[in-house]
């Protein structure tokens, strides 16, 4: 039955989608915390020297000292304070480095007592991640220039909004170095370097910039999110490249270790991005600049983003300077465009993976957001997002709804074709085809309102999965993390029982619900002859309600909310055509046989 063969394919392509988003893009996010929690912890040792361009040499790291923990590396020497309303920790004075940086409004878990997120750490400690400025020689200069073990000399001893810090050195042979770092009230630090020529003769040296982090960090691993490295590079644009690439590449021109690299980059950034949070080297955006990714070997593993700018020469009386930008901080939407437009940095909000479908997830997130910002909860603005999407395709639903609705008012005459060419399969299909053309029927018009969906699932489930606004969000009751699955599962009586199921059978409340609606739909038509169909529409809401168990929240409660909308829409459009609705004749057939099995 043509028909029949229709839903069925609807079917089809709806499981196809769902199996191969949890194929792809599921992620076991119930399972997260413990991952990161087993990650093993190293301590480095130490790092090789790497060339830089025209035969520029970066200075080699000492061996780092291991310490036990990361407070113990930050308690090692002198340091600056960083005091800023979103980020603490400080600057280490021995080497110049921004190695001690946690976030103030954002927290390991739900819980608000939890531990603030710490995103750098110094080096020496385990997985240690910091950032490194340097002024390199360029080839045959002798000069003595800043390196790690370098103790600088601050002129206060905090820096915040208000108050840069400036770091300054002498090298004794001539040369001043002086940093200025600022901050301001969000993610972002300006890095400006002057070097002064007090004595006679010239240098020419090289402003280099390197973010490093030891061991490969927890990665979710989904296509759906990139984790790694990631940067704009001029002309060359967006670049995204994984911890494992970076593995697996070869030897890179500038240096010792494997990975990639791009030279004469004009505007961008390049940097090292986790799901939620980001290090990035920013530089002046009209200058060319070199960037490379690489994965360096040694006691540790070291993931490194760098960024060579081009040589400058100092002299007496006529002093160089350069500056640069290093955001760190959280991926938060209004920030990171705030930024782009600010600094005019070059395509900076690529830092959040919009993925594909930026033209519509991007703006499917500022509809959120300003929704958000109406009723203070992302869950209700998932509820009128979904209502605002469904009037926009209301005139597509409308129509496949009342060519479904024709389908049913002409299903006795399509009968008694099938009967009368029960034998000839051509003509009988033949006939079929005249009654559709005859009464303005698209025999495929019902898989539509599942089609249209797709691409509104897979941007609200980026949404909800890459931006760090939906992290930790609640919703009412049981629910505080949108971003995350339904913390309540059936396995357990929704918490009665002392036990942790595991994540298949973590099938909580709001999957249940989406199940129920799920099966309310099907009951607006009627039941299939074929006993095989009949079967597999009967297991498709249980099917579903366990492949959605594993979704975060905010995406089982969109399905189950355009469920509802769907059966309400599909129950008018019924009626105003004159064709039955047939669910409350299953209904009552359903919920009569089952109580008088009872009986």
């Amino acid at each position: 039955m043509q028909d029949s063969k229709n839903l069925i394919l609807a079917i089809a392509l709806s499981l196809a989608v769902l199996l191969g988003w949890q194929y792809y893009f599921g992620t076991p996010m119930v399972d997260q915390q413990m991952k990161l929690a087993q990650q093993a912890a190293q301590s480095p040792d130490g790092t090789p020297n790497v060339t830089g361009q025209a035969g520029v040499v970066v200075p080699g790291q000492a061996t780092a000292t291991s310490f036990t923990s990361r407070d113990e590396a930050i308690a090692a020497g002198p340091r600056i304070k960083i005091d800023t309303p979103k980020l603490s920790g400080s600057i280490a004075l021995t080497g110049g480095d921004i190695d001690d940086i946690s976030l103030k409004t954002y927290r390991e878990t739900v819980n608000p007592s939890s531990a603030n997120i710490v995103l750098l750490s110094p080096n020496g400690s385990p997985n240690a991640y910091f950032t490194r400025f340097f002024w390199l020689a360029a080839a045959g200069s002798k000069a003595t220039l800043p390196s790690v073990n370098t103790v600088w000399n601050a002129d206060r001893t905090t820096l915040t909004p208000a108050e840069p810090v400036t770091l300054t050195w002498d090298n004794g042979e001539g040369l001043l170095f002086k940093r200025t770092i600022s901050a301001d009230d969000g993610y972002m630090l300006t890095i400006s370097d002057v070097v002064e020529a007090t004595g006679t003769g010239e240098t020419t040296l090289v402003p280099y910039s390197v973010i490093r982090r030891f061991n490969k960090p927890y990665v979710e691993g989904t296509y759906v999110l990139h984790e790694g490295f990631v940067g704009v590079l001029g002309e060359q644009g967006l670049q995204e490249v994984t911890y494992d690439n970076v593995d697996k590449a070869n030897p890179v021109a500038a240096g010792t270790g494997k990975g990639t690299d791009f030279k004469a980059a004009i505007g961008g950034f390049a940097g090292i991005t986790d799901k939620y949070w980001a290090v990035a080297l920013i530089p002046d955006q009209t200058t060319p600049f070199d960037a490379t990714f690489q994965s360096l070997d040694g006691p540790a593993k070291i993931y490194q983003a760098d960024v060579l700018l081009q040589p400058l020469t100092v002299k007496a009386g006529a002093p160089i300077q350069t500056s640069k930008k290093l955001f760190v901080g959280a991926k938060e939407v209004k920030a990171v465009d705030g930024y782009a437009a600010l600094f005019g940095i070059k395509n900076f909000d690529l830092l959040i993976d919009w993925g594909w479908f930026y033209f519509f997830t991007k703006p499917l997130f500022h509809m959120m957001e300003f929704f958000f910002h109406w009723t203070g909860n992302f869950g209700f603005a998932i509820l009128i997002v979904t209502v605002l999407v469904k009037a926009a395709f209301y005139p597509l639903a409308n129509k496949s709804y009342a060519s479904m609705a024709k389908m049913k008012a002409v299903q006795p005459q399509m009968t008694l074709i099938r009967e009368r060419f029960a034998e000839d399969k051509v003509q009988q299909q033949k006939e079929l085809m005249d009654l559709y053309k005859k009464e303005k029927i698209n025999p495929i018009a019902g898989c539509w309102p599942m089609l249209v969906q797709i691409p509104v699932f897979f941007a609200l489930y980026k949404v909800l999965y890459v931006t760090i606004e939906m992290r930790h969000a609640p919703f009412i009751g049981w629910v505080h993390d949108l971003a995350a699955p339904d913390p309540t599962s059936l396995f357990n009586l929704f918490g009665l029982i002392p036990w942790t199921p595991p994540a298949m059978l973590m099938i909580g409340i709001w999957p249940l619900i989406m199940g129920v609606t799920m099966w309310v739909q099907m009951q607006m038509n009627p039941a299939p002859a074929d006993p095989i169909q009949k079967t597999m529409f009967a297991w498709m809401p249980v099917i579903f309600t366990f492949m959605l168990g594993t979704f975060p929240a905010g995406l089982v409660i969109y399905w189950t909310w355009n469920n509802a909308l769907s059966v309400s829409q599909q129950y008018l459009i019924m009626k105003r055509h004159g064709v039955k609705v047939e669910l409350w004749d299953n209904l009552g057939a359903t919920f009569g046989k089952l109580f008088s099995k009872k009986a």
